[in-house]
């Protein structure tokens, strides 16, 4: 009888604490909607293709520069298999289960490479980083882990050419 009410404790316990972990990133999405505001929609013609698609996992987005700052708002800090297309006007992260996000051509501040986004961490270059500029002028970092790590240079190049975009 004892070991019941024990195991009753626990899960108790347990149950509680999951409760106010779901209440605290409830009310971090809140407060992140005033600073982050809306993000774009996705256009109905988005051109030809310039790079991609490839696949991978999205591992979240961030509020830059920090890479651990989830985002909380809506379902664009959950992770989730995506693919990722670059078109001339922008480029589309296509996730499976979640909204898709759209991150205009002219909002794009950078294109990197980083170890860890969003809780991931993985080895050097292990992650696909855009940082880029929401309506709201919030600046914030999307990742991609790509099934193919070999495809990041071409992604890259044209933001380490003489620091300017192409």
């Amino acid at each position: 009888m004892t070991g019941v009410v024990v195991v009753l404790i626990v899960i108790a316990a347990w149950c509680g604490i999951v409760g106010l972990m779901l209440l605290g990133w409830r009310g971090r999405g809140r407060r992140q909607e005033q600073i982050l505001g809306a993000f774009p929609e996705v256009p109905s013609d988005l051109g030809p293709s310039r790079i991609g698609p490839h696949t991978g996992l999205y591992v979240g987005s961030t509020i830059a520069p920090s890479w651990q700052d989830r985002v909380a708002v809506g379902d664009y800090g959950d992770r989730a298999t995506a693919e990722i297309s670059r078109y001339a006007t922008g480029i589309l992260i296509e996730r499976h289960g979640a909204n898709p996000i759209w991150i205009p051509e002219d909002q794009i501040t950078a294109i990197r490479t980083e170890r860890g986004l969003a809780g991931k961490v993985m080895t050097a270059d292990g992650v696909l980083v855009i940082r880029w500029l929401l309506p709201s002028g919030t600046e914030i970092d999307s990742g991609i882990r790509a099934d193919d790590k070999t495809i990041y240079p071409q992604w890259v190049k044209p933001f380490e050419q003489d620091g300017k975009k192409q």
